[in-house]
């Protein structure tokens, strides 16, 4: 268990830097043409790797139900998303809500689709994560003074 936890870890890590780098490149260019770089780029890497172990085309991709791939769109959108909003609200702005966008849908698909734990603890979670990403949005507001 503790591996796999280390390894989600590390892919946040990785999208977190992912996000910053493609913000950066965001401001030279466009969220749309930085999303379309990036994925240019990783598409030219996972075929490399993919080719070096094995495995590019290991399975039938007609056996997958369409809707399967709409991963591909929604990440475009996510990453062109996250490359837009990286330089208006910060990074940490950006990654706090995207993470409380993600435990939100997981939460929710994990109800719909009957996936054991505690809901009550997960829906907790995602109050945690939102109140935390209000409070860093909305710090305290100090009285002014009267001089």
């Amino acid at each position: 268990m503790i591996a796999y936890a280390a390894l989600a870890v590390l892919a946040g890590l990785l999208v977190g830097l992912s996000r910053q780098i493609n913000g950066r490149l965001a401001l030279s260019t466009s969220a749309l043409e930085s999303s379309f770089w990036n994925h240019l780029v990783g598409l030219v890497f996972i075929t490399c790797i993919a080719l070096a172990i094995g495995g590019l085309f290991a399975g039938n991709p007609g056996d997958a139900p369409w809707w399967a791939y709409l991963g591909g769109p929604i990440g475009v959108v996510f990453i062109a998303a996250g490359s837009w909003l990286i330089p208006r609200i910060g990074a940490a702005h950006t990654a706090m809500l995207i993470i409380a966008g993600q435990m939100i849908s997981g939460v929710l698909l994990d109800v719909i689709l009957g996936a054991p734990g505690n809901t009550f603890a997960r829906v907790v979670g995602v109050a945690c994560i939102l109140a935390g990403v209000w409070a860093a949005r909305n710090p305290p507001k100090r009285e002014a003074k009267i001089t």
